[in-house]
């Protein structure tokens, strides 16, 4: 029985996003949480990317690498899917179900990005109005489905994701994609067109990567934790060095246990 209904895929393909509601019970919820603030204060080894937040403009931002000090102003980490709690959330039967809506049925799916996503309390980051694909990301195919999941109230005022209902029926914008013209910006992401994904902890939204949205800074004292996996055909390849990306579905995909001696807390 399908898990998603045929309604469902009908509103997704008219707006290019879907809110799946509460998809982790407060137990998993809490775990997933104080994973990320251990992997952040250096409590669990993790080998991942991280950047620190430095608040403010896109452009101030720290290129990042690894683990650089004990804070949870970290504001971006990525791989994973190297840590057991979050692959095993990863793979839940609705992101199956979803892959194989998008890619088939029998197609192996891997991950692009399994990427932790903060604005710390009273910091953040302005993301732009953007798409996620084109040659930016050096891929032979666009992705085209991210799940986002709230770790904490997702709100207006501490930074949630904003969306433009729609705006993936217009393709991608620019060649190289990520970040939009002025020209677009105005034509397409005027105040009365978009839409602020407000989230509870534990819900997710599916969203089409060409949808443009973006996202503000955090003015309350709650931080804005969120979690965003970017699912894929798992015969994509990286253009520069022709490498492939860890399975999640299918043939020789990742499992919680290979991971879960090296995540041992010290």
């Amino acid at each position: 029985m399908p898990i998603i209904s045929d309604e469902q895929w009908w509103q997704y393909h008219q707006q290019g996003y879907l809110r799946l509601g509460k998809l982790v019970n407060d137990e998993e919820l809490e775990g997933l949480r104080r994973r990320i603030d251990d992997i952040m204060l250096g409590k669990v080894p993790f080998d991942g990317y991280m950047q620190l937040d430095r608040g403010g403009e896109y452009s101030n931002l720290h290129e990042g690498g690894k683990f650089s000090g004990a804070t949870l102003e970290y504001r971006k980490i990525q791989d994973l899917e190297r840590d057991p709690l979050y692959l095993s959330y990863m793979q839940k039967p609705i992101f199956r179900e979803i892959c194989d809506y998008h890619y088939g049925a029998h197609a192996n799916i891997s991950v692009f990005r399994a990427m932790f996503m903060n604005k710390p309390a009273r910091k953040g980051t302005i993301l732009p109005w953007h798409q996620d694909g084109g040659t930016g990301w050096d891929l032979d195919r666009d992705p085209l489905a991210t799940l986002w999941l709230a770790l904490d109230p997702a709100t207006v005022a501490n930074g949630c994701v904003e969306i433009i209902p729609g705006s993936h029926k217009l393709g991608l914008l620019s060649e190289r994609g990520h970040t939009i013209s002025k020209e677009h910006e105005a034509q397409y992401c005027t105040p009365g067109k978009s839409v602020f994904l407000e989230l509870k902890p534990g819900e997710c939204v599916l969203m089409h990567n060409l949808l443009l949205h973006r996202s503000g800074v955090n003015n309350t004292d709650i931080p804005r934790r969120g979690f965003s996996v970017c699912y894929m055909d798992a015969r994509t390849t990286e253009l520069k060095t022709g490498k492939k990306f860890p399975v999640i579905f299918g043939k020789g995909a990742l499992k919680p246990e290979m991971f879960e001696a090296a995540t041992a807390q010290a």
